[in-house]
């Protein structure tokens, strides 16, 4: 099955994360589906060793195509007990972008953060540091 996601979405996202997604799509056959979400994980991530964050994306189908509804990466956060939190949320539904250490930000600064998130994921994906889940409804 060829995925084939809208590409004028709001917040824009560098061509390389798209060609990854579709990447990982590519052994998807389900021809019913109209939701995907793709789970980004380092098997190895803990709070206390570190590694690679999680990461979620969430596709919907709308007509003949595919569009983001949401990129979020995860992080352990907290002491004495550190917990699975947003770290960066990318959400295409309300076009803003979520920062842990910064809340919602504008679209300037926005525009910086994805780029640095999407190069280290790219990066990432490349270095077979994560394991890829696809779920679909």
């Amino acid at each position: 099955m060829t995925f084939t996601i809208q590409r004028n979405q709001q917040p824009a996202m560098p061509e390389r994360f798209y060609q990854v997604i579709e990447q990982a799509l590519a052994n998807v056959t389900s021809t019913e589906a109209n939701a995907i979400t793709l789970n980004f994980r380092d098997p190895d991530y803990s709070a206390e060793a570190g590694g690679f964050h999680p990461v979620e994306v969430r596709l919907e189908k709308q007509q003949d195509h595919w569009r983001f509804v949401y990129v979020t990466d995860f992080a352990f956060r907290g002491h004495p007990f550190p917990e699975l939190v947003k770290d960066i949320d990318i959400c295409f539904n309300s076009k803003q972008v979520y920062s842990l250490f910064s809340g919602w930000i504008g679209e300037r600064e926005s525009q910086g953060l994805i780029r640095l998130f999407s190069d280290n994921f790219v990066s990432y994906y490349q270095m077979d540091a994560y394991q890829v889940q696809v779920s679909w409804d």
